[in-house]
């Protein structure tokens, strides 16, 4: 089957999934979701997998974008779970989404701040990192290791770090996502070429082990679809689903910076936390010319939002965090916006990690993802990372199918991987990889379509996503095929040309 997602192939292909009865319904498209179903897929099994809104509309398009080897996992002593992330980290970065997953420098400023001792623990762990990069097979050439960097290159790097008091610089390399959004609607598309059935605006209502009861929320109608097994990854809304599910929500919010707040940035900054000992915040330049930087990490008590909100308290201590290390401290108008997202923390005592995980703080809760069955028959998987959704998916199968053959995704290049034909523009390359030259035909086939839209972004790529990558409306083409949406006053400027592109013939 061909891996293109819109709005008439959810269509029939939720006619069939009210006649047939699936061998594994995946409830949730985010990465986790989006990577069970295809785990599932490219087994061989039927599979239905629904969301209730969009392609990666939870926790997933709210990371901070990195695919790291989980360096801050070693300093707490979480070695499995560091040695899973670079595995995993190395199967993105050289089998299944080179052409969206590549290393990127960061820079930890020596201020006072860092003292030389802790510089020296801190370089000791980067070497410890670059230790499990090679045991996990990464080549030096995808992940160079850390170095140190005098001062001078330092600022050549980050003009606008303090120059006063600064000692130079520990540089160290990790993966990082172009966009995590598009790394979920190329998990759902190469789902959906192994045959997976991937339907959304499609409500699960509630679960059983047969199947679920489920409402398509273009019509209303309600409907059962039957399986064999079922998988709830939706994330930090898992237990309202599947009650037996304890979770302690945390929120992480991003800041997202105007081009320029930072000079001509050309490497990410992890600054320290006042007060904290292995805690940084995370400074990110994007290919756009936006800034982002995280991250906090606070509980969430009470109910739990679609969207969460980032609230001004957050914007106000990143701010301040972030400013120990510039030159100009920032202010309220460098933020042109801000993006918060909710972690599905597992808080049972036998997943968790963290010795005093019960009362203690969301920041020290094990980043461990957990594999849970219901009383009823519904395996559900929640923690974890955006790093390691292809081995939390393959356990989910695992657990979900114990007959079935084993995962083949680890090696299993998702949409775009392929070659990227030569003259293809840089940008459509680290976006579309080897369909990049698609695009560019639509551009060539009408000219209109190749009028930006903006942050470079054109016409024909809000087209494209109509008709391959399942944009229904506005929202799925601003907010997650591109990440306009992130700016409000961006998003409004766009707002029109969206719309077009939906009734584009």
């Amino acid at each position: 089957m061909n891996s293109s997602l819109n709005a008439a192939r959810r269509r029939w292909e939720l006619d069939e999934a009210r006649a047939d009865v699936v061998d594994v319904l995946v409830v949730g498209l985010g990465a986790t979701g989006a990577g069970a179903a295809l785990d599932a897929a490219s087994r061989g099994l039927s599979v239905a997998a629904v969301d209730a809104h969009d392609l990666a509309f939870g926790t997933s398009r709210w990371s901070s974008k990195l695919i790291h080897g989980g360096l801050r996992y070693l300093a707490s002593g979480q070695v499995g779970v560091a040695w899973e992330s670079a595995v995993e980290r190395d199967a993105l970065l050289r089998f299944t989404a080179p052409h969206l997953v590549a290393a990127h420098p960061y820079l930890l400023p020596l201020t006072r701040a860092v003292p030389r001792a802790q510089a020296t623990t801190l370089m000791a762990g980067y070497r410890l990192g670059d230790a499990l990069r090679a045991a996990a097979g990464t080549p030096r050439r995808l992940l160079p290791g850390p170095s140190r960097l005098a001062a001078e290159r330092a600022l050549a790097l980050a003009p606008s770090l303090r120059a006063d008091g600064l000692r130079g610089a520990l540089l160290s390399w990790d993966g990082r996502v172009v966009d995590d959004a598009r790394l979920v609607v190329a998990l759902a598309r190469t789902a959906a070429a192994h045959g997976a059935r991937i339907l959304t605006r499609c409500r699960a209502l509630a679960l059983a082990g047969d199947g679920a009861r489920v409402r398509d929320e273009l019509t209303g109608d309600e409907f059962d679809i039957r399986a064999r097994a079922v998988i709830n990854a939706t994330g930090v809304w898992a237990g309202e689903l599947t009650p037996s599910v304890a979770l302690r929500p945390s929120r992480g919010t991003h800041l997202v910076l105007r081009p320029g707040a930072l000079g001509a940035l050309r490497a990410g900054l992890h600054v320290p936390i006042p007060g904290e000992r292995a805690r940084f915040a995370l400074v990110l330049p994007q290919a756009d010319g936006r800034v982002y930087a995280g991250l906090t990490d606070e509980p969430l008590d009470g109910p739990i939002p679609d969207v969460p909100e980032a609230p001004e308290s957050d914007v106000a201590f990143l701010l301040e965090v972030i400013g120990t290390a510039l030159d100009r401290p920032l202010s309220r108008a460098d933020v042109a916006g801000a993006f918060a997202g909710l972690r599905p923390l597992v808080d049972t005592a036998d997943t968790v990690d963290a010795p005093d995980s019960a009362g203690g703080r969301t920041a020290d809760l094990s980043r461990r993802h957990a594999v849970l069955r219901s009383p009823e028959g519904v395996v559900t998987v929640v923690g974890g990372k955006l790093t390691t959704y292809r081995r939390m998916a393959e356990d989910a199968v695992d657990a979900a199918c114990p007959r079935a053959c084993g995962s083949r995704t680890a090696r299993l290049p998702l949409v775009g991987a392929g070659p990227v034909r030569p003259g293809t523009p840089g940008r459509l390359a680290r976006r579309y990889g080897s369909e990049a030259w698609a695009v560019r035909e639509l551009m060539r086939g009408d000219p209109a379509l190749a009028e930006p839209v903006a942050l470079g972004i054109t016409r024909a790529e809000l087209v494209w996503a109509v008709r391959h990558e399942g944009a229904l409306d506005a929202g799925d083409l601003l907010d997650r095929r591109t990440r306009i949406g992130l700016v409000p006053e961006d998003r409004a400027a766009a707002l029109a040309a969206a719309e077009a592109a939906l009734a584009y013939p």
